[in-house]
Protein backbone atom coordinates (compact mmCIF):
# COMPACT_ATOMS: atom_id res chain seq x y z
CA UNK A 1 0.00 0.00 0.00
CA UNK A 2 0.90 3.12 -0.94
CA UNK A 3 1.94 6.37 1.30
CA UNK A 4 -0.90 8.80 2.06
CA UNK A 5 -0.37 11.92 0.05
CA UNK A 6 -0.15 15.29 2.09
CA UNK A 7 -2.17 17.97 1.14
CA UNK A 8 -1.95 21.76 1.77
CA UNK A 9 -4.75 23.48 3.08
CA UNK A 10 -4.35 27.31 3.13
CA UNK A 11 -7.89 28.90 4.63
CA UNK A 12 -8.14 31.64 7.12
CA UNK A 13 -11.79 30.73 7.84
CA UNK A 14 -11.66 28.19 10.74
CA UNK A 15 -14.89 26.71 10.38
CA UNK A 16 -13.99 26.41 6.69
CA UNK A 17 -10.73 25.11 7.01
CA UNK A 18 -11.92 22.66 9.54
CA UNK A 19 -14.40 21.31 7.08
CA UNK A 20 -12.24 21.29 4.47
CA UNK A 21 -9.54 19.07 6.33
CA UNK A 22 -12.54 16.58 7.35
CA UNK A 23 -13.36 16.42 4.02
CA UNK A 24 -9.43 15.27 3.31
CA UNK A 25 -9.31 12.91 6.27
CA UNK A 26 -12.76 11.52 4.88
CA UNK A 27 -11.04 10.77 1.57
CA UNK A 28 -7.50 9.36 2.94
CA UNK A 29 -5.67 11.89 2.72
CA UNK A 30 -3.28 13.43 5.08
CA UNK A 31 -2.94 17.66 5.30
CA UNK A 32 -1.24 20.14 6.90
CA UNK A 33 -3.01 23.33 7.44
CA UNK A 34 -2.61 27.00 7.54
CA UNK A 35 -4.53 29.79 8.50
CA UNK A 36 -2.07 32.27 7.54
CA UNK A 37 -0.74 32.48 4.15
CA UNK A 38 1.80 34.66 5.34
CA UNK A 39 3.19 31.81 7.34
CA UNK A 40 3.51 28.95 4.66
CA UNK A 41 6.76 29.43 2.97
CA UNK A 42 8.55 29.38 6.17
CA UNK A 43 6.47 26.76 7.74
CA UNK A 44 6.78 24.02 5.46
CA UNK A 45 10.54 24.96 5.26
CA UNK A 46 10.58 22.63 2.07
CA UNK A 47 8.39 19.63 3.14
CA UNK A 48 7.03 18.13 0.31
CA UNK A 49 3.33 18.07 -0.71
CA UNK A 50 1.48 16.60 -3.46
CA UNK A 51 -1.50 18.78 -3.79
CA UNK A 52 -2.79 22.38 -2.54
CA UNK A 53 -5.38 23.54 -1.64
CA UNK A 54 -5.76 27.46 -1.54
CA UNK A 55 -8.16 30.21 -0.66
CA UNK A 56 -8.40 33.44 -2.51
CA UNK A 57 -9.61 35.59 -0.10
CA UNK A 58 -7.47 36.21 2.94
CA UNK A 59 -6.75 39.22 4.61
CA UNK A 60 -2.80 38.90 4.58
CA UNK A 61 -2.41 38.00 1.61
CA UNK A 62 -4.35 36.57 -1.38
CA UNK A 63 -4.08 32.82 -2.78
CA UNK A 64 -3.23 34.08 -6.20
CA UNK A 65 0.22 35.88 -4.52
CA UNK A 66 0.33 32.81 -2.27
CA UNK A 67 0.32 30.93 -4.81
CA UNK A 68 2.82 33.32 -6.95
CA UNK A 69 5.15 32.67 -3.82
CA UNK A 70 4.89 28.93 -3.60
CA UNK A 71 5.49 28.54 -7.40
CA UNK A 72 8.94 30.11 -6.53
CA UNK A 73 10.56 27.51 -5.01
CA UNK A 74 11.16 24.56 -6.89
CA UNK A 75 10.16 22.08 -5.15
CA UNK A 76 6.85 23.39 -5.45
CA UNK A 77 6.53 24.51 -8.96
CA UNK A 78 5.29 21.29 -10.68
CA UNK A 79 3.02 20.59 -7.07
CA UNK A 80 -0.74 21.10 -8.45
CA UNK A 81 -2.55 24.33 -6.67
CA UNK A 82 -6.41 24.58 -6.33
CA UNK A 83 -8.10 27.61 -5.53
CA UNK A 84 -10.95 26.93 -3.19
CA UNK A 85 -13.12 29.78 -3.22
CA UNK A 86 -17.02 31.83 -2.88
CA UNK A 87 -15.88 34.05 -5.76
CA UNK A 88 -17.12 32.06 -8.75
CA UNK A 89 -17.75 35.06 -11.48
CA UNK A 90 -15.80 33.96 -15.02
CA UNK A 91 -13.43 36.50 -14.50
CA UNK A 92 -12.53 35.28 -11.49
CA UNK A 93 -12.00 31.83 -12.48
CA UNK A 94 -10.20 32.76 -15.45
CA UNK A 95 -8.09 35.05 -13.38
CA UNK A 96 -7.55 31.93 -11.55
CA UNK A 97 -5.97 29.91 -14.33
CA UNK A 98 -4.01 33.34 -15.85
CA UNK A 99 -2.03 33.04 -12.83
CA UNK A 100 -1.29 28.96 -12.93
CA UNK A 101 -3.94 27.57 -10.99
CA UNK A 102 -4.75 24.37 -11.70
CA UNK A 103 -8.09 23.76 -10.87
CA UNK A 104 -10.98 26.04 -9.29
CA UNK A 105 -13.40 24.73 -6.68
CA UNK A 106 -16.21 27.14 -5.71
CA UNK A 107 -18.20 27.03 -2.56
CA UNK A 108 -20.25 25.56 -1.17
CA UNK A 109 -18.67 21.98 -2.05
CA UNK A 110 -19.47 18.27 -1.42
CA UNK A 111 -16.83 16.03 -0.32
CA UNK A 112 -17.27 14.50 -3.89
CA UNK A 113 -16.80 17.38 -6.21
CA UNK A 114 -13.64 18.10 -3.97
CA UNK A 115 -12.66 14.10 -4.48
CA UNK A 116 -13.24 14.55 -8.43
CA UNK A 117 -10.64 17.57 -8.55
CA UNK A 118 -8.28 15.84 -6.38
CA UNK A 119 -8.37 12.34 -8.48
CA UNK A 120 -7.96 14.70 -11.63
CA UNK A 121 -3.93 15.59 -10.53
CA UNK A 122 -3.23 11.89 -8.31
CA UNK A 123 -2.74 9.58 -10.52
CA UNK A 124 -3.64 6.71 -8.17
CA UNK A 125 -6.95 8.00 -7.86
CA UNK A 126 -7.53 8.28 -11.63
CA UNK A 127 -9.58 5.34 -11.73
CA UNK A 128 -11.74 5.52 -8.83
CA UNK A 129 -12.86 9.21 -10.38
CA UNK A 130 -14.04 7.71 -13.20
CA UNK A 131 -16.36 4.99 -12.04
CA UNK A 132 -18.40 7.27 -9.82
CA UNK A 133 -20.14 9.85 -12.36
Amino acid sequence: MSEKKLILVVEDDNTSRTALCAMLATLGYDYIAFSDPCEVIEKLNGRPIDLGLIDLIMPQMSGLDLLEKLRQVEQYQNVPFFIVTARDSEDDVLDGYKHGVDYYITKPYTTKQLRYGINLYLSEDKENSSSES
